[in-house]
Parts: structure tokens; C-alpha cells; sequence
């Protein structure tokens, strides 16, 4: 009888134990970031990303405190505690900028990789953020590198259509997926680390 008894309660313990772990799953699942961002995102002022004060002091003519796509981009890119991967084709846009170079002062792991035709267009920000120290390398194949895709903290993707312009943020239809799904970041991962070594200057054929 004693025996039967143990059994039985093994078993609630397992079915318990079963329970419990479907249940963690399930809510991590929820919690994980999975949105999507349309642009043209609305012109609002981003200076609180930059200086926590200035909320309250920023005089510029700007809607304050105003949560827009562009707002979200910043906030995730901003989120990086340990390492930030910026695949881009184009990098023009000055706030995005802005949040590597503080990323950087923060001693985050930032390597940034773009084309080469466009990394020397007018307005381009490639020369300030090698000026910064930040670790900068351009494509050296014969055609664009066309990517437009961020990894936050190998945990955390930034995909889609947008460029880092001014023009795409403000003016033209794009969009950007972000996503903690692992199935979807590690590839990009790889990709990433892929082109960054083909893409060694140090290793010129």
C-alpha cells in the first residue's frame, strides 16, 4: 500500500514537474520581442535617448515625448549591454549614429559593415564612427552589399527594408522586423560573421 502511494505521488510530481516547464515555456515564448516597425516614422525629438535630462530642457520645436518608429529602433539599438553588428548599405542617418557613438563610449563591441561605393557618399557617417574608434569594414566584392540588418547582443535582430538614411526613416515606405526567435537571428548571426571575415583588410587577395 506504502508502495503504491509513493508511486502515486511520483507521479503528481512528475505531471506537476511537465506542467510547470510547459508553463515557463510558454511565458518566456510570450516575452520574447517579436515586433514590426512601417516607416516613414513621424519627426519627433530624440534628444532624451542621448541625454536623460532633456526631456524637461530641450527647447527644440519638436513633439517631445512622442513614442514613433524611429523612437523604437533607437530603443532597441540602444538596449545593447554587450555587442552591437550593423550590416548596412547605406549609413547617413545622424541619430543612429549618435547611438553607436554612445554605445562606444559605454565600452559596447561595435563592428559595422557597408558598401563600399556608399561609404564615401556626401552626408555618409562611415568617417565618423572610424573617427570615434569604431571598427569599421567596407565590402570589397564587385557588387553592392545590400544587407540592411542589425544584431543586438547575438541575441536580438534587426531586419527589413530601411536603410540608415534620413530619407528612408522620414520619407519612404519601408519596414523593419525585430525579433529575439533564435531560429531567425543565429543565421543572421553567421551571415554576419561571415562577410566580416571574407571582408578582412589585413587579408587583400
Amino acid at each position: 500500500m506504502w508502495t503504491l502511494k509513493v508511486v502515486g505521488l511520483g507521479a503528481v510530481a512528475v505531471s506537476l514537474s511537465v506542467e510547470l516547464l510547459r508553463l515557463f515555456i510558454h511565458f518566456r515564448a510570450k516575452r520574447a520581442i517579436n515586433k514590426v516597425l512601417f516607416f516613414p516614422s513621424e519627426v519627433t525629438c530624440v534628444e532624451h535617448f542621448f541625454s536623460p535630462l532633456s526631456t524637461h530642457s530641450c527647447l527644440c520645436p519638436l513633439p517631445h515625448g512622442v513614442e514613433t518608429s524611429f523612437s523604437r529602433l533607437l530603443h532597441y539599438i540602444l538596449s545593447a549591454s554587450s555587442s552591437l553588428n550593423v550590416c548596412v548599405f547605406s549609413f547617413s542617418e545622424v541619430n543612429l549614429s549618435r547611438a553607436l557613438l554612445l554605445l562606444h563610449s559605454r565600452g559596447i563591441t561595435i563592428r559595422v559593415l557597408t558598401d563600399r561605393d556608399y561609404s564615401a557618399i556626401n552626408g555618409t557617417q562611415i568617417g565618423v564612427l572610424r573617427k570615434a574608434g569604431i571598427c569599421v569594414r567596407c565590402d570589397r566584392t564587385s557588387v553592392h552589399m545590400h544587407h540592411k540588418f542589425a544584431v543586438v547582443d547575438e541575441q536580438l535582430l534587426i531586419t527589413g527594408s530601411l536603410n540608415w538614411t534620413q530619407t528612408a526613416v522620414q520619407r519612404n515606405k519601408e519596414n523593419i522586423l525585430i525579433t529575439e526567435d533564435p531560429e531567425l537571428v543565429q543565421p543572421f548571426v553567421k551571415e554576419f560573421q561571415r562577410l566580416w571575415l571574407n571582408n578582412n583588410p589585413t587579408q587583400l587577395n
